[in-house]
């Protein structure tokens, strides 16, 4: 299935989180965090401003960004779980 995002929205993939800790222990799926992490796959357009022009968005596909905990829509892609995310949602870009 493919999905273009509308608007100034990001279709995002965490980014898989450690099972262990610096020191050796094991993380139980019970007591773990999501990832504030993620993949971008897909972005939009751009945001429309007041006056009728695109502005086109700072992120790309494939950048890795951070984002706020409780910000977007999780969805399910081909039974892999994403979340829609606006541009104004994304707290930075990873640059490595």
């Amino acid at each position: 299935m493919k999905i273009r995002p509308l608007q100034d929205r990001l279709i995002v993939k965490r980014v898989a989180e450690e099972n262990k800790t610096k020191g050796g222990l094991f993380i139980p799926d019970t007591a773990k965090e999501k990832p504030l992490e993620g993949k971008v796959v897909a972005v939009g357009n751009g945001k429309i401003l007041e006056d009728g022009k695109v502005r086109p968005l700072d992120i790309k596909a494939n950048d890795t960004i951070l984002f706020s905990k409780y910000a977007g829509t999780e969805i399910k892609i081909d039974g892999e779980e994403h979340l829609i995310l606006r541009e104004e949602d994304v707290l930075g870009v990873i640059e490595k």
